[in-house]
């Protein structure tokens, strides 16, 4: 394990520079030397260490403080030993808030040096040993970048494997922050169509009109501002698959337009006389409940049954919490370098935070929530007081809930959007999928009734 280690003496004198190293070396540890902060520096550039021993008082270039900074810019992960002569209070903490591990004084003891250097190497063998076991944890439970050891999900990674070649449609129900989308592009990029195109389109985001033009295209004047053909989504899809997000949205004539095109292979561009066909695989997805919207007469019936030939229902990040210690380790490894923060794990204290909360917008608000405490938080692992954010006392029964008298339906969507931004502090995207819709009608409700966004 020792040979796994590198570590470098950077020291002026050369008398107490080698006989460091020497007794490092007796060790059995890999020793480099530098007599100067700048070839320290260059060292480090070029090489890894788990462990540097710098000189505080060094005469030109960069002092023990500036080569500590530098190094610890170049690797974040070595531990820092500061060594003086001139042992002060003040350069101690001075060491100390800079980065430095420990602050030694010289003449050094060579037992106390070794007693230090392995209870060092003891923790790093220990971090990297958790680090691989993670690693093969996080392997074992992902599917296509889906993470999860809930039994539920397994049986759905099961059958997205089966499902993945063949051309039957599926859809994909769940609540919004589910994963929907994520499902949808594993049964497209595990399965025979994997090299043809995957294109999705929002259904809640666009008008009809535009919605229409969007999925089947339109011919040069069918409309205004039709100034040329344009070929939609349907046709851009050829040979691959089309995901169709939020479908229980689309007004009652695209249900019937769909229902033609999953029927006959067939359709119209918005305008054209030409008829088209396609060989396309459709994924639907839904946060709402389709049958009740059959049984209610705002979906059709046949084209529930065209959807439906396989079905899969995710569940809850409620009702797969063994998740969240994945996900957040996951979203940390990702996120972490992504927003240029030195953030390698959570404490328990916090996990147990996260464990206690509902999460109503599901993986979606879980990975909006470690990337805000990110983005925040002092130290290199999550704590308990980066998620004071999130509220964890929930009603373990619905209460019954009121309808003020006098409000309009537009006044109750209102304030409940008002009453969502504010807890979410004015996050547009974790607001969204608190209130499962899509954030472009979100900015366009907020905009169209001047609504305040804090």
């Amino acid at each position: 394990m020792k040979k796994m280690w590198n570590i470098m003496v950077v020291d002026d004198e050369e008398v107490m520079r080698e006989s460091l190293a020497a007794w490092l070396r007796e060790d059995g540890y890999t020793v480099d030397t530098a007599e100067s902060g700048k070839e320290a520096i260059e060292k480090a550039r070029a090489r890894e260490y788990a462990i540097c021993f710098v000189d505080l008082k060094m005469p030109g270039g960069y002092d023990g403080i500036e080569t500590m900074m530098e190094i610890r810019l170049l690797r974040p992960e070595a531990s820092i030993i500061i060594v003086t002569a001139y042992a002060t209070v003040d350069t101690a903490i001075t060491a100390m808030k800079e980065g430095a591990q420990e602050y030694i004084v010289k003449p050094c003891n060579p037992e106390e040096i070794s007693l230090l250097v392995s209870r060092i190497i003891k923790i790093k063998n220990l971090q990297r040993e958790n680090s691989i076991l993670r690693k093969k944890l996080s392997k074992q439970y992902s599917f296509c970048d889906i993470i999860s050891k809930n039994p539920k999900m397994g049986e759905i990674f099961t059958l997205v494997r089966e499902v993945s070649s063949l051309r039957s449609t599926v859809l994909i129900q769940g609540e919004s922050g589910t994963g929907k989308e994520m499902i949808a592009r594993a049964i497209h990029f595990s399965g025979d169509r994997a090299a043809r195109p995957f294109i999705g389109v929002s259904c809640a985001a666009l008008t009809e009109s535009l919605l229409e033009s969007e999925l089947f295209g339109h011919e040069k004047g069918s409309f205004t501002g039709a100034v040329g053909q344009k070929k939609g989504k349907f046709e851009l899809a050829e040979g691959g698959t089309i995901f169709l997000d939020e479908i229980g949205d689309i007004s009652p004539k695209l249900q019937m337009n769909l229902l033609r095109v999953l029927q006959e292979r067939n359709f119209y561009r918005v305008g054209g006389t030409e008829q088209i066909s396609v060989d396309v695989r459709v994924i639907a997805a839904t946060n709402r409940d389709l049958e009740k919207a059959v049984r209610d007469g705002a979906f059709r019936d046949d084209l529930f049954y065209r959807l439906n030939v396989i079905n899969i229902h995710l569940p809850s990040l409620r009702d797969r919490k063994e998740d969240i210690p994945l996900l957040v380790r996951a979203f940390i490894e990702q996120l972490g370098p992504e927003l240029g923060r030195e953030v390698s794990d959570i404490s328990e204290g916090a996990l147990k935070v996260l464990l206690n909360h509902q999460w109503p917008g599901n993986v979606r608000e879980l990975e909006n929530a470690v990337e805000r405490a990110i983005v925040t938080c002092k130290t290199k692992v999550l704590a308990e007081e980066d998620f004071t954010f999130i509220g964890t006392a929930h009603p373990t029964e619905k209460q019954e809930w009121c309808v003020p008298e006098d409000l309009t339906l537009d006044d109750l969507t209102n304030r409940a959007i008002t009453a969502t931004l504010q807890r979410t502090h004015g996050n547009i995207k974790e607001a969204a999928a608190i209130l499962g819709v899509d954030r472009s009608t979100l900015y366009d409700r907020i905009k169209k009734y001047n609504l305040p966004r804090n």
